[in-house]
């Protein structure tokens, strides 16, 4: 395991999980989202996106977590390991609550300055501004994604791990730290 791709729904904990496995192993992580959003939530350019990647990805060992179809295929086609960390929706969304409220009330700063309100996270209608939304309409999505990405033909190969509880991701890192040298 040298190359990983941790994927998971908003609120599922693939950020913390991605950066422990990436202490673990003694590489990098890299975070799609800090990529992602520039200074006001702008997003970076796909042309720009793509580059930051193909050269962040393009080191011996890493560890990547994120959803982003604009660079999924640079990611998937390098990694050796995909780790799917799929919790129930009851839990995922009870993380995803607590997190962004905390966060939101906190003015705490995720990326380049960025920072959650709490007007984003009550506007509930609109997954597109509600980390809250997204995680509750995406679930059921990224689940049916998840399956049917660890059956393509170029995905042969390359080891999927499906997390499906806390225990899961708890047992998965102590067997990570095992093997590591």
């Amino acid at each position: 395991m040298k190359r990983v791709v941790v994927l998971g729904n908003s609120g599922s904990g693939k950020t913390t999980l991605a950066a422990e496995l990436a202490g673990i192993m003694g590489c990098g992580h890299i975070e799609l989202d800090a990529i992602r959003h520039l200074p006001g939530w702008v997003e970076i350019d796909r042309e720009t996106f793509r580059r930051v990647v193909d050269e962040r990805t393009s080191a011996a060992s890493w560890v990547l977590c994120g959803n982003a179809s604009a660079v999924a295929d640079i990611a998937l086609s390098r990694a050796d390991t995909v780790v799917v960390f799929d919790l129930p929706r009851w839990l995922v969304m009870a993380r995803v609550l607590r997190r962004t409220i905390k966060r939101a009330v906190l003015h705490q700063e995720l990326w380049n300055g960025n920072r959650e309100t709490l007007r984003n996270v009550l506007a509930l209608g609109d997954p597109h501004r509600s980390i809250v939304a997204w995680a509750w309409t995406q679930h059921h999505r990224y689940r049916g994604m998840y399956l049917a990405l660890s059956r393509r033909q170029e995905m042969v190969g390359k080891e999927f791990v499906f997390l499906r509880t806390r225990g899961d991701a708890r047992r998965f890192l102590a067997t990570a730290a095992a093997l590591a040298p």
